[in-house]
């Protein structure tokens, strides 16, 4: 029996996202849920890959969109030993004490019936084509922070991704995560990602065609909701940034 197979009814007391540790948070949230709602309406079908889940803030709303025939799995090592030291000392550091398995699947099996595919091994596991070639329309990556890891998380993701397909990377402008800032932006000018949106913790973009990716984001009033939407050009590209708008200061009396 694997951990897909495993269901549960969910307790009898209402929970939202912010009753579960972690550091998705609501502007992310809400991109989430629009890019792939927008997905669904337009007919798109693939399936869903998270690397990197914590205690699954991220994977319980990833798994609220998962349609009918398609797959959702989710890599951690969760409470497993790392591959290497600098990734063992990351973890000791950040996760140990509080990252289990258990707690993942008790804290998804609240929100929904049903377990992803969990993989509780390192990230590079996938690189040996047990996801299959373009089969993925969303792909969230929230694992290593360290540069090596993280850019072999992007060219799993390369692979992976169908046409027009998104990845959500975590931490990439971070102070204490330059190896992501690193790889995130090595695979803009070095392998073709094609950045479409930036928020403060999360960098959004496509090996396929950006500018219907941002359509489709641009279908939503955001600055009615409070955001600042702002537009840049980076190397002759255009990247929308997102993030809450400031309230502005009472007047003095």
């Amino acid at each position: 029996m694997t951990s897909a197979d495993i269901t549960t009814a969910p307790p009898a007391a209402t929970r939202t996202l912010d009753d579960v540790p972690g550091w998705f948070f609501k502007a992310d949230q809400e991109v989430f849920g629009w890019l792939l709602t927008q997905q669904a309406q337009r007919g798109r079908t693939g399936d869903l890959l998270e690397l990197g889940a914590y205690l699954g803030r991220s994977a319980i709303l990833l798994g609220s969109h998962l349609q009918t025939g398609e797959t959702f799995t989710v890599c951690d090592l969760f409470d497993s030993d790392a591959p290497d030291e600098d990734n063992s000392a990351e973890m000791s550091m950040s996760y140990r004490k509080t990252l289990t398995r258990q707690a993942f699947e008790d804290n998804y099996l609240s929100f929904h019936d049903r377990l992803p595919t969990v993989v509780q091994a390192p990230t590079s596991v996938l690189a040996d084509g047990r996801i299959p070639d373009q089969s993925c329309r969303f792909i969230h990556i929230d694992a290593s922070h360290l540069y090596e890891h993280v850019a072999g998380d992007i060219q799993v993701a390369r692979a992976a991704l169908a046409k027009d397909g998104v990845v959500a990377l975590d931490d990439y402008r971070a102070e204490h995560t330059p190896g992501v800032a690193a790889a995130v932006w090595e695979a803009v000018f070095a392998h073709g990602l094609r950045p479409v949106l930036l928020t403060p913790e999360k960098f959004y973009g496509t090996w396929g065609d950006a500018e219907q990716v941002q359509r489709d984001l641009l279908g939503r009033d955001w600055r009615a909701e409070g955001y600042r939407m702002d537009e840049e050009t980076i190397a002759g590209v255009r990247v929308y940034r997102l993030a809450y708008d400031t309230v502005p200061a009472a007047p003095a009396t």
